[in-house]
């Protein structure tokens, strides 16, 4: 069957009451400025303080959106199956050593959310992961049960104290990003009295057990304060031992892989400062490695009396590691161990006791670099396909010579390996499961390069089934991100198989703006040049058009939260290529956003975007592109907008105006609709199976956007 979309006559009309403000002596004008309620902050700790005017209008856009794809729905119900039968239902990682126990997480069939589980080390056997219940295993954190009664619920975080007698765990019930802590007894399995409120969810336990620092929101929700809590006490005890005074930083928590210290981190998308506490001494002050330079980055490992500073110092573009005495670490004192190297991008730095790793990044290639501590001999642990994903997972261990990192491709299920530094042995730990089966020789992945406006070259992964035909007449769907330096990886996704297997090609344009060439290919896509993100999108496009991997008109493009900005604005800029737009929890109101002060995430993004109040380019740059501001009069593809009503990060009101603007601008084309998740944030469903219904709505829109033969 062919699908289309076939939305009801009339859309949803959202009332126009223009607001006007002058900034820089230029009036802009929002016409929905009224679909952002006065009482948002309430809204995202309680949804149903949401205003009855502005709740109508969501309910009334899902029911439209429900409409449009109402033939999907028998489709959408098979690629639910098609996707959860390749999920191994009862999964889990490779267990962790960490002194007498191994801790891992799992699924149980059927089951929405982790369980956090150990068994004694000595009942775990190397070797390939298998049934990871059964006797010896302790059930610590049950995330199925604790999220019973909840309509989300989201596990953060779950760490176990040095003595391994308590473990403290995070959950959020809103989708808000505002997160419980509580304190498990182990030995009990009940939780103690005390409870932590309005926290990030991370936590690190201090060396004795008997407290622990978590990081704090302020009232416009911005991660700001670190405090140490002290069980047994009330919260409004807990001691502040970090305050961030700068609106834009935020304030993150860690600690040293090996375990000697706490690590407060104050950073925004370009300078950072890191505090340093040992965890044996939680009441001594802070102190902090090097002060805070406008454009320095760095962070720390430690190893005896030794720092290793991850940093871009001293023009290090690319970044590079340098040593600093511990008892003297301000930057005066470092001394370069790693040099930079241009085009050389050092991602993250693993600090053991007798070896160090790094995972580095050229051309879009990853790769692991392995050095001695004693001798200084560096080897690389080399893979050959010709587009992969390569990521380090440190785990709990300092004093040991094993290295876990997992690989994967578009084409090949992920693979968990223990790498012996020392013998350069490599041991495959888990494979993937895909239970419903998966034939690698069955597809293709490439990598190929489209040349942008200004000559750069923007690398393209691709994946399709070797028997797709490459003549042009193969819809497409082209993912994009490319903002905060983030990496887009060529990693085997599972979820893709339903299009590829319907006769799509998959592709990933790693645009700049992301750091796939390096953190110059980063700083080529932001602030006055952010529009090289959105040209290099178009040109990937038209060069998978020029290749014959797709036509004009047959790609369907991707992108979620900054990814969504991309959306917005590639609609703008070349509607013509696109059969349809997905926008998940899209950033597309960058200039009103951008103007408030007040909202949570603004003042740290203004490094990123630049701050138009005060800055008449960035002022004039970010109205060139917002994709709210630049809604013209023209034919836009077909759009499916999603939100999130109590999402922090991208407000629900931003996709909600844009639909609105299109729908009263656009000349022609469409359909355009927004459906809002009214009970999550900006994750969208927590559960994962609840979570793959909304992966089949986006995949059905894609099919009946590009007009697919799509047997149900």
């Amino acid at each position: 069957m062919t699908l289309r979309l076939s939305p009801p006559a009339a859309a949803p009309v959202a009332p126009v009451r223009p607001v006007t403000v002058t900034v820089h002596g230029r009036a802009v004008t929002d016409p929905y400025a009224w679909l952002k309620a006065e009482n948002w902050k309430d809204v995202l700790k309680d949804p149903s303080a949401l205003p009855a005017e502005i709740r109508d209008l969501l309910v009334a856009e899902n029911a439209y959106a429900d409409a449009a794809l109402s033939g999907t729905t028998a489709l959408r119900e098979t690629l639910v199956a098609e996707m959860r039968g390749r999920i191994r239902e009862d999964d889990g990682s490779v267990p962790d050593l960490d002194g007498p126990f191994a801790y891992y997480t799992r699924y149980r069939e059927g089951g929405q959310h982790p369980l956090v589980c150990r068994r004694p080390a000595a009942a775990v056997a190397p070797g390939l992961v298998g049934d990871l219940g059964g006797e010896g295993e302790e059930i610590l954190i049950d995330g199925d049960r604790e999220g019973e009664g909840h309509a989300f619920f989201s596990l953060e975080d779950a760490s176990h104290s040095d003595d391994h007698r308590l473990v403290a765990w995070s959950a959020d019930t809103k989708g808000s990003e505002l997160y419980t802590i509580r304190v498990r007894d182990l030995a009990t399995g009940r939780d103690l009295e005390d409870r932590v409120l309005a926290t990030t969810g991370d936590v690190v336990w201090s060396g004795d057990g008997r407290a622990f620092w978590y990081v704090a929101v302020d009232e416009n929700h911005r991660p700001a304060t670190v405090r140490l809590h002290r069980l047994g006490t009330p919260q409004g005890d807990d001691e502040t031992v970090y305050e961030e005074s700068d609106p834009g930083f935020f304030v993150g928590i860690g600690e040293t892989q090996s375990g000697t210290y706490l690590v407060v981190t104050a950073n925004d998308h370009e300078t950072a400062e890191v505090h340093l506490a040992e965890r044996a001494t939680p009441f001594a002050p802070l102190r902090v490695v090097a002060k805070r330079e406008h454009k320095l980055i760095y962070s720390v490992e430690h190893r005896g009396d030794e720092l290793f500073v991850l940093t871009n110092a001293d023009g290090a573009e690319d970044f590079k590691i340098a040593v600093a005495p511990l008892d003297a670490p301000a930057k005066a004192n470092w001394r370069d161990l790693i040099p930079h190297r241009a085009g050389v991008m050092i991602r993250f730095q693993h600090v053991l006791a007798r070896h160090l790793v790094r995972l580095e990044l050229e051309n879009a290639r990853p790769r692991l670099i392995v050095r001695d501590a004693e001798s200084g001999a560096e080897h690389t642990v080399a893979f050959a396909e010709e587009a992969y994903s390569l990521g380090l997972s440190p785990g709990h261990a300092f004093d040991t010579d094993l290295i876990r990192f997992t690989y994967s491709s578009m084409t090949t299920p992920a693979e968990t390996y223990d790498y012996h530094a020392t013998t350069r042995e490599r041991a495959l730990r888990k494979r993937q499961d895909v239970p419903s089966g998966h034939d690698p020789a069955a597809y293709v992945t490439r990598r190929l390069f489209a040349t942008a406006p200004d000559g750069e070259q923007v690398p393209v992964s691709l994946l399709h089934r070797r028997d797709t035909p490459l003549d042009g007449t193969a819809p497409l769907l082209l993912y994009g991100y490319g903002s905060y330096g983030s990496l887009m990886s060529a990693a085997f996704r599972t979820n893709p198989l339903s299009l590829v297997d319907r006769g799509f090609v998959y592709a990933i344009a790693h645009v700049r703006g992301g750091t796939e060439k390096g953190w110059r290919w980063y700083l080529d896509g932001k602030r006055e040049k952010k529009a090289s993100t959105f040209t290099d999108f178009v040109a990937c496009a038209r060069a998978l058009i020029e290749a014959r991997y797709t036509g004009p008109g047959r790609i369907v493009a991707h992108g979620g939260s900054a990814g969504g900005m991309l959306m917005g604005a590639v609609a703008n800029l070349a509607p013509e290529l696109f059969a349809g737009i997905v926008a998940d929890v899209p950033f597309v109101d960058v200039l009103n956003t951008m103007l408030d002060g007040d909202l949570p995430l603004t003042p740290p993004e203004w490094p990123e975007w630049g701050n138009p109040g005060a800055d008449l380019q960035a002022f004039e740059t970010i109205l060139s592109y917002s994709p709210y501001d630049n809604v013209a009069a023209k034919a836009y593809p077909a759009i499916l907008a999603l939100g999130g009503l109590t999402d922090p990060r991208v407000t629900y009101w931003e996709p909600a105006k844009w639909v609105a603007r299109l729908r009263a601008t656009m000349t022609g084309g469409g359909p355009v609709l927004l459906r809002t998740n009214m009970e999550a944030g900006h994750g969208g469903a927590a559960g994962r199976f609840d979570r793959l219904e909304e992966v089949a709505l986006i995949y059905a829109f894609a099919l009946a956007a590009a007009g697919a033969e799509a047997a149900v």
